[in-house]
């Protein structure tokens, strides 16, 4: 086999969801946007399902209707994007949730959907979507009468627990929520670490289930082993790869290994990305390249067939590290030319 192999533990992934409910008294929905966090939403999405997920978030309403054909009827399926034009006949038709961000999506949606279910999702100051404090209070009154199924908002630091916009966000919230009575949801991933002022009456963890920072407690979810192609035995002084930027300094074995940047590892890997063999570490050598890897295993007792870049002796958030990026960056970018494996769930 001449591709990369992605293994994906659908039990580590429902044991991360149950981890994560367990810190809150609330209701735990799940995110499974950008297909599902690049490991298949429609997959991720019956696992938790199964395990009690009733409700989960989505980016746009083509990401909706593709969770909501793997899940049938019955759960949730939000739609962070809201009500966009052209997405009336999705929502309406396989009968998703969007969160209305703006006076024209409130309209939209009224007019083209009336007593079909919403929520709203207000901006608390991350400036990015919602509604801001003088457009909620021109249209609350008429939004809360048409009962909404949630009035949400997002944190833009939760993964830095003392910064100070974790705190006025919760304030913010608070000024512009308090007193409804309709479910209220402010936390995901992070949110949920900060503790129970931050969990109102849902949370929606998306990075935590798939293994990544910041729940520094999560199970491994994600295994990619690479298929050695060739190696080859240099002598001190020879150079690897594009613009000969690593040069042997002894007599040395190098493996190429079929994956490159068209496949989600990026550049910036570029010696600095360590892999595995077994419990070994070898170090990526030379300039990543579209299609293969270069990798020392001089230090190898034996040639190896396969080397893991994640798995349980690196996740994401350490590959992610060495290449200067996050742990979403790298799940979400992994290409199509994987052949892929589910076990569990």
């Amino acid at each position: 086999m001449s591709t990369g192999h992605i293994t994906i533990d659908l039990d580590a992934i429902i044991a991360n969801w149950r981890a994560l409910d367990k810190m809150t008294s609330v209701e735990t929905a799940a995110v499974v946007k950008a297909d599902g966090y690049g490991l298949g939403a429609g997959t991720v999405a019956k696992a938790l399902a199964k395990a009690g997920a009733r409700r989960f978030f989505v980016a746009v309403a083509e990401e909706g209707a593709a969770v909501r054909q793997a899940l049938g009827p019955g759960p949730e399926v939000c739609v962070f994007s809201g009500h966009m034009r052209g997405d009336t006949d999705i929502i309406g038709d396989l009968w998703l949730t969007p969160m209305l961000n703006s006076l024209d999506q409130v309209t939209r949606h009224f007019d083209a959907l009336p007593g079909h279910a919403f929520g709203v999702q207000l901006d608390t100051g991350m400036n990015r979507l919602g509604m801001e404090w003088d457009e909620w209070a021109a249209i609350a009154e008429i939004a809360l009468a048409q009962n909404p199924t949630l009035v949400m908002s997002h944190l833009a630091c939760a993964d830095e627990p003392d910064h100070p916009m974790n705190a006025y966000q919760l304030d913010v919230f608070h000024k512009m929520t308090d007193g409804i009575a309709v479910p209220r949801s402010l936390a995901a991933t992070g949110g949920i670490l900060l503790g129970k002022d931050y969990h109102f009456d849902l949370c929606r963890p998306g990075i935590g289930l798939y293994g990544g920072m910041p729940f520094d407690q999560s199970h491994t979810v994600v295994q990619m082993d690479l298929p050695v192609v060739q190696i080859r035995h240099l002598d001190a002084g020879e150079v690897v790869g594009y613009g000969n930027s690593w040069q042997a300094t002894r007599p040395s074995r190098i493996a190429t290994l079929s994956a490159g940047y068209a496949d989600g590892l990026i550049r910036a890997m570029s010696d600095k990305a360590t892999l595995y063999f077994g419990n070994d570490p070898v170090p990526l050598v030379g300039r990543v390249s579209m299609d293969l890897l270069t990798v020392d295993v001089t230090d190898l007792r034996e040639d190896p067939h396969a080397l893991t870049l994640i798995g349980p002796q690196q996740g994401v958030d350490q590959l992610a590290d060495a290449a200067g990026t996050i742990g979403y960056e790298i799940l979400t970018s992994l290409g199509g030319r994987y052949t892929r494996r589910t076990r569990g769930g």
